[in-house]
């Protein structure tokens, strides 16, 4: 019998299963969708954790809505500004102006000049061929008491540099090179606090070293402190792009030790960073047989707890989507749906052993047009899937899963530790999910 095509039934995503997919080119990449979890991070976040420091936005008025929102969802008001972009600044040839005009008309009615502004240029800017470094340098020459920051609000340029890419970038621009301080370990590209359990804490304190991290900080003078590390590390992978400017402009060496839920890359990272800083060989492997023992407890806890529950993971929760997925299937869990629009090569290992070992797992992209439709099939059916990561949670309409974004500040085997624990916490804790995802920004303070 023939049904109408506008239904929503008919419009329901089928996951793919994982054993046939392309991994290089998994799904086309068009119209994109945003589901409604809003726990994940963007650009307005970011630019917050310079302590002392204000942001203001140039752009046309719907997109200054939502940067807006974000700050007042925040609190954080006092460090937003915005000039407004429109039509006919397109083509009357006073783009660069208007800029310059609008920035110091907001700086000139402060009562006190900040230590720092970051100016976000939009879409707008980029098509009409807009000179930012002719703006900068009027805005230096104006106020050479600011440091000014050139920062990006371009979802159109995702097919080169993404938003949050850029971002990371702009965000450690202000640091400047200072002198060295040979037992300071600077800790770049993320936006939320890792866990001070972690092993990398552990070999730090142990070391004799001090762990910077710009959510430790708590003034400008604090987060300028990263110019005098004598080592960067980084563990996720969205501050290549950071990590080369800072190597560039600072002359500090980087290390890169990705999070992983891998025992081999876990082990090969950590004794990589204790070699960096001349850390004992045989202390890293008393650590890591004591965090790996007390991860493999309490992952067996858990399943003990959770049992054959479907799990499903997104790629907001962790950039590892298909190395968990692979950690929890070989501990027994039931994992059966992974949610990722786009796929890490470093992920490609733990990939094709999935295939192998559950090739029945499905993958949905989440920015897909259809996607819209993904809950029709799940809403009857509440709780039935644990999921990691809110968009997966969303799609599952679940209220059991865990809360967290870009690995959750979780590291290492302690990382594994403290993901078992809270696998187990959210089976048994349920959340609104509706309330939940209406939060913008994990660990934030907010207005709601």
């Amino acid at each position: 019998m023939l049904k109408s095509l506008n239904e929503n039934i008919n419009r329901i995503p089928e996951g793919i299963a994982i054993s046939e997919i392309d991994y290089s080119n998994p799904f086309h990449d068009g119209l994109h969708y945003n589901p409604p979890a809003r726990g994940v991070w963007n650009i307005v976040h970011t630019g917050m954790l310079i302590p002392e420091a204000h942001q203001i936005y140039v752009c046309a008025q719907g997109c200054l809505r939502g940067v807006i929102l974000t700050a007042a969802e925040m609190n954080r008001m006092e460090n937003m500004s915005w000039v407004a972009l429109r039509e006919k600044d397109m083509w009357n040839g006073e783009m660069e102006s208007r800029v310059v005009e609008g920035c110091s008309h907001i700086v000139d009615e402060m009562k006190e000049h900040p230590k720092c502004i970051l100016v976000y240029l939009s879409c707008m800017h980029l098509f009409e061929g807009c000179d930012f470094k002719v703006i900068a340098k009027e805005l230096e020459d104006r106020y050479p008491d600011i440091n000014w920051v050139d920062c990006y609000m371009t979802p159109t340029m995702r097919k080169t540099f993404e938003p949050a890419v850029m971002m990371k970038k702009s965000l450690y621009s202000p640091v400047k090179k200072l002198p060295k301080n040979d037992r300071l370990i600077g800790l770049i590209g993320c936006d939320r606090s890792t866990d001070k359990t972690s092993e990398l804490y552990t070999i730090i304190k142990e070391a004799g070293y001090k762990m910077w991290d710009i959510t430790d900080c708590k003034t400008y003078e604090d987060y300028l402190l990263l110019g005098s590390a004598s080592l960067l590390i980084s563990y996720l992978p969205v501050v290549g792009y950071a990590a080369k400017d800072l190597t560039s402009r600072l002359e500090i060496p980087h290390l890169g030790i990705d999070l992983s839920y891998d025992e081999e890359e876990i082990k090969e990272n950590l004794f990589a960073f204790a070699k960096e800083i001349n850390f004992d060989e045989n202390r890293v492997n008393e650590i890591i047989k004591e965090k790996k023992s007390e991860a493999d407890e309490a992952m067996k806890k858990a399943l003990e707890i959770i049992k054959d529950t479907p799990i499903a993971i997104d790629a907001s929760a962790t950039p590892r989507a298909f190395g968990l997925a692979l950690l929890l299937c070989r501990y027994g869990f039931n994992v059966t749906r992974i949610y990722s629009d786009a796929f890490s090569p470093k992920d490609q290992k733990a990939f094709d052993e999935l295939c192998k070992l559950k090739p029945d797992i499905e993958v949905f992209p989440v920015m897909a047009p259809d996607m819209l439709f993904a809950t029709e099939e799940t809403k009857e059916k509440e709780n039935r899937y644990l999921c990691i990561g809110q968009n997966s949670a969303y799609f599952c309409q679940t209220d059991r899963f865990v809360n967290i974004v870009e690995g959750g500040g979780m590291y290492g085997f302690d990382g594994i530790r403290h993901m078992a624990e809270m696998m187990t916490d959210a089976y048994q804790n349920l959340k609104d999910l509706k309330i939940t995802i209406s939060y913008k920004g994990l660990e934030c303070e907010s207005c709601l």
